[in-house]
C-alpha cells in the first residue's frame, strides 16, 4: 500500500468495468438455506440474445475476473459466459461444511439450474479444472465439451512433495497457495510466470496478499485438504463422456508438462493436448491471444 492506497483494488475496479462493457453482470443467487453463489453473466431475460453457454471456473488465487477477464471478454461475442466465483472464493459462501471439488462441482450446476440454463460448456483452470473434470464426469447430460488448463486431475501424494521442493523455502502447499508474507507471494509468482519481472517491491505484493488472499483463509486451507484428488499413489482417473481439451503452459513449475502427457493418456481417445511455449502456470493470462483462439477452435471450430 502507498498513503493508504491500494493499486490492486484500482485494478479491480478497471477488470469489472472491462466485464461489464462485455455485457457482463455482477449478480448473486441463492441456491438453498445454506449455499450463495456470486457470478459475472448475462442477464437472462425473456428477451436475451440465445447463444449456447460457457462457463470458466477459476483456480486457487484472485478469483473470477483476475484469472479470467480476457477469456470472459472475448468469448462474449460467441457465447453466454458466465463467471462464478467458487465456494469460499470472492463473494460465494457456504453454511455446509462439504470442502471438496465434487461439492464445488455441484454448486455450480444447481446455480446454472437455477439461472435456467441446463446445457454449456465448462473451462477451468488449476482448481477449477478439477471442479470441470468433475461437473463432466457427474453431469455428463449437461456438460457439452470440457477444457482442463494448467490442472493436474491426474495428482498424486508424490506430485505435492516435488511441488513444495520446487518451491524452496515452504514448508506445505497451504503456505504456497495462500502466501501470507511477501516472500511467500514472490516465491508463488516465481512459478506460476514464465517471463518474470525484475523486481516486484513488497509494498505491491503485500497489497495483493491483502486484497487477494486474505478473506477466508481459514476456509481455503480447508478446500485443500479436503480435495478427493491427490491422496493416492497412483492417479484416480477415468475417461469422460465429453471432447476433451487440456491446454498446458510448456514451462508450468507448479504442475510440470509430463503430468499433461500422462492426463491426455489417461482421458482416453477423447483428449488433446495442446501445449502453449513460453508460459508457465497461467497461459490464459501470459499469452491470451494463443490462449483464446485454441479453446476456440475447439469449443466452436465453425466459426
Amino acid at each position: 500500500m502507498v498513503f493508504g492506497l491500494s493499486l490492486v483494488s484500482i485494478y479491480e475496479s478497471y477488470l469489472r468495468y472491462c466485464c461489464s462493457s462485455a455485457g457482463l453482470s455482477s449478480q448473486t443467487i441463492q441456491l438453498d438455506d445454506e449455499t450463495t453463489m456470486h457470478f459475472w453473466g448475462p442477464k437472462l431475460g425473456p428477451n436475451h440474445v440465445s447463444k449456447p453457454s460457457l462457463i470458466l471456473l477459476h483456480g486457487f488465487g484472485p478469483s473470477r475476473i483476475w484469472q479470467w477477464r480476457q477469456q470472459a471478454t472475448f468469448f462474449a461475442s460467441y457465447y453466454n459466459v458466465f463467471v462464478p466465483d467458487l465456494v469460499f472464493f470472492g463473494q460465494s459462501t457456504t453454511k455446509s461444511k462439504e470442502r471438496s471439488e465434487v461439492f464445488q462441482a455441484l454448486c455450480i450446476a444447481k446455480m446454472m439450474e437455477k439461472i435456467g440454463v441446463n446445457k454449456y460448456d465448462v473451462v477451468g483452470t488449476s482448481y477449477g479444472g478439477f471442479v470441470a473434470y468433475r461437473m463432466g464426469n457427474l453431469w455428463g447430460e449437461r456438460v457439452g465439451k470440457v477444457v482442463i488448463a494448467s490442472s493436474v486431475v491426474n495428482m498424486t501424494k508424490g506430485d505435492n512433495e516435488g511441488l513444495i521442493k520446487r518451491a524452496q523455502g515452504v514448508e506445505n502447499i497451504e503456505e504456497l497457495l495462500l502466501p501470507s508474507t511477501s516472500e511467500q507471494m514472490r516465491t508463488l509468482l516465481g512459478l506460476s510466470v514464465f517471463k518474470q519481472r525484475s523486481y516486484t517491491p513488497d509494498f505491491l505484493l503485500n497489497d495483493i496478499i491483502d486484497t487477494l488472499y486474505r478473506e477466508n483463509r481459514r476456509e481455503k486451507m480447508e478446500l485443500l485438504k479436503g480435495l478427493t484428488i491427490g491422496h493416492n499413489d497412483i492417479p484416480t482417473v477415468t475417461p469422460l463422456p465429453q471432447e476433451v481439451l487440456i491446454v498446458w503452459g510448456e514451462n508450468d513449475q507448479i504442475f510440470q508438462l509430463e503430468k499433461a502427457t500422462e492426463l491426455q493418456k489417461l482421458l482416453g481417445e477423447n483428449a488433446k493436448l495442446e501445449i502453449m511455449k513460453d508460459t508457465s502456470h497461467l497461459p490464459q493470462i501470459e499469452n491470451a491471444g494463443q490462449f483464446n483462439n485454441i479453446v476456440k477452435g475447439f469449443l466452436c471450430p465453425n466459426q
